[in-house]
């Protein structure tokens, strides 16, 4: 009897092994089958994951894939995160968009020399070109639009209102009929969609760091 408990468990752990390799052979084919997929109907990648932590995924023409790092992202991507998830989108070879909780992200265009349409629907984010050579990106967002010539600065929400800060470069915010160009080290607030921005005004180090971390 003592045996057969031996021989039993022994064939149990070994299709155990078994079955773990086949996932673990099929699970990557199927990510790269998504990922060929959209290159199949024409769509070329612009970039990849390089950071991902909790749910994050990416929607395109209505087909939902789970986002991993090396997943590659492409134009018209709808990326989001879930609860306490971040990611890190690497964008050509020197743009990186950090993204926190509950985003939703959508890459209407991007071009390596020439910028991009970026639109924002909720959610902290951080942007960095690290060559430090500004790139025009317009950013549209439901309080208003942000023409970029900033290699970092953060949009989302922060101290209850919606918030755009610049650490290098600058920016230009148009909401509610009004127009300000924020500089290294100003900020404005949006309190609600369609109202005009604040005067820029120098942000504290405390409300800097909270609204970084919200997106790293």
């Amino acid at each position: 009897m003592s045996h057969f408990h031996v021989f039993h468990a022994s064939n149990r752990r070994q299709l155990l092994c078994v079955v773990a390799s086949v996932l673990a052979i099929i699970f990557p084919i199927l990510h790269a089958s998504d990922a060929l997929g959209a290159e199949d109907d024409g769509v070329e990648a612009i970039g990849s994951v390089e950071e991902a932590n909790g749910e994050v995924f990416a929607v395109l023409k209505e087909k939902r894939r789970m986002l991993e790092r090396a997943s590659p992202i492409f134009v018209n991507d709808q990326v989001g995160t879930g609860s306490d998830s971040r990611v890190a989108l690497r964008l050509g070879e020197h743009t990186k968009i950090r993204l926190g909780e509950m985003a939703r992200l959508k890459i209407d265009r991007f071009l390596l020399n020439t910028g991009g349409e970026i639109t924002l629907d909720t959610g902290p984010m951080l942007f960095e070109k690290r060559d430090g050579r500004p790139m025009p990106v317009s950013i549209r967002t439901p309080y208003g639009e942000i023409a970029v010539r900033g290699t970092r600065f953060f949009v989302g929400p922060s101290n209850n209102v919606f918030g755009v800060f610049v650490d290098e470069g600058s920016v230009t915010v148009t909401a509610g009929g009004r127009r300000v160009t924020l500089r290294a080290g100003e900020g404005t607030d949006i309190s609600k969609p369609g109202t005009r921005p604040t005067a820029p005004k120098r942000w504290g180090q405390p409300r800097i760091r909270a609204a970084y971390a919200s997106a790293q």
